[in-house]
């Protein structure tokens, strides 16, 4: 694991360090906010900011706190106001209220884990978008119901995966107004501590965080974070298409591309031949995870009167636990994207498999511009399914054919029968699509 990766990023994000700075930089800004409007004399602030530092609390007597006090906003308050000179440590968190600090910090977290998966999210598109592009006329079957169907290219396969990863990343910068802002508004979202001065307070304090200004306490709104989970469950289950994508065409009878592997891998201890796609499982067990975390998140959107604690127990654990495993997926992803091999030989070869079934298709269409389509379909039917059933040759059963024949010489019947004369715009579509994409990144 690199120093950079996204899982090392989001660990650093969600560490018990981090979490505890983000609360005191939350209290650091409400006094300084308060400071403004003359609420709280400015030395106070000053000091309040001076000390907020996650490296002078002692945390293993804030754990001593908790389990006594059974409240972390009051341990963390208790913990700390010794800290504070003068009388500084009497104006902490004045006015506010747990959740305000803890929603907050909340988001803090989020809008990080946010940024670190949109760069990620960007980087897996850029390399799908080079692979699109190398493999644009790279043939292949393409399978539906997970049975051969018709030709299409490795290239057009990989664009739909990075126009799906674009949505992701389009749906990430939308959603940022939406999801990240700040939270204070009291004990029952009324800002009654605050007076009439409460809006201006928030929108100091939101904008010294670099967080929006809700429109209205959002105590009992859980909408917000069950967005941001479900935004995360649905990337995540691109990334599973994907890997299970590459899972199938590992398989030994198929072969077409190989996950990242480098030599000295073991992939059983028993059978020394195995590469196991042992990437593909790590991210298809991750991306259920992180499905079912958001399905949490959902639930607990139903809050009674203006606050409770049956969402707060667990919804902050579970949506770190979501991001921590998200981090691991997207760099999991990003070696996928970047390092994945390519057997455009075995892709070909496995065209033939069907020996020309594979192309009923398109002697269907040829034929039912002669003959109307309802019965073209029902004369190849019968040949594709004799063929299919007995392992006769296709081609033989369609030059035996007199109604076929009459109209088709067998150089007609071999060209229909050709792969690559029937994959459509599978090539333009890949590479029209990976100029579209380019285009937008520019914007983003």
């Amino acid at each position: 694991m690199t120093p950079d990766t996204p899982e090392k990023v989001m660990n650093q994000v969600f560490s018990e360090q981090a979490c505890f700075q983000r609360w005191l930089d939350i209290e650091a800004s409400l006094a300084r906010a308060q400071a403004s409007v003359g609420m709280i004399p400015q030395e106070v602030a000053d000091e309040i900011s001076r000390k907020a530092k996650v490296e002078l609390l002692d945390l293993n007597e804030f754990r001593r706190l908790f389990q006594q006090i059974a409240h972390p906003m009051v341990a963390l308050l208790r913990l700390f106001r010794p800290l504070t000179e003068g009388n500084a440590g009497e104006y902490v968190h004045l006015g506010a209220t747990t959740q305000d600090t803890m929603d907050t910090g909340t988001v803090l977290a989020l809008k990080n884990a946010h940024e670190i998966t949109y760069h990620s999210l960007r980087r897996i598109e850029d390399d799908l978008l080079t692979m699109a592009e190398k493999h644009a006329d790279t043939i292949m079957v393409g399978r539906t119901h997970s049975v051969q169907a018709l030709p299409i290219t490795f290239g057009y396969k990989v664009a739909i995966w990075a126009r799906e990863i674009r949505r992701h990343i389009q749906r990430l910068k939308e959603c940022r107004e939406r999801i990240f802002v700040a939270q204070l508004s009291g004990a029952v979202g009324t800002m009654a501590a605050f007076g009439q001065k409460g809006p201006e307070i928030m929108e100091l304090f939101a904008k010294d965080l670099g967080l929006g200004v809700p429109d209205i306490a959002w105590h009992a709104s859980r909408d917000r974070l069950a967005e941001f989970a479900n935004l995360m469950a649905i990337i995540a289950a691109t990334l599973w298409r994907i890997a299970q994508e590459v899972y199938l065409l590992m398989a030994a009878e198929v072969g077409e591309v190989c996950e990242p592997w480098q030599k000295g891998f073991v992939g059983s201890s028993t059978m020394p031949h195995k590469i196991n796609p042992q990437i593909s499982e790590q991210m298809i067990s991750m991306a259920r995870k992180v499905r079912y975390h958001a399905s949490l998140i959902t639930e607990v959107m139903v809050v009674d009167h203006e606050r409770n604690l049956e969402h707060f127990v667990g919804e902050r654990e579970t949506l770190e636990e979501l991001c921590r495993i998200m981090g691991s997926l997207l760099t999991y992803g990003e070696n996928m994207a970047k390092n994945m091999t390519v057997y455009p030989e075995r892709m070909r070869k496995n065209l033939d498999i069907l020996q020309g079934v594979l192309l009923s298709e398109a002697v269907m269409i040829e034929l039912g511009k002669i003959i109307g389509k309802q019965t073209a379909h029902e004369a190849v039917y019968e040949h594709a399914m004799k063929a299919l059933q007995e392992g006769s040759s296709f081609r033989d059963l369609l030059l035996a054919d007199s109604m076929i024949n009459k109209h088709f010489t067998e150089a007609d019947i071999d060209r229909m029968l050709e792969p690559e004369e029937y994959i459509g715009l599978a090539p333009r579509m890949a590479r029209d699509m990976v100029a579209l994409s380019r285009q937008q990144r520019e914007k983003d």
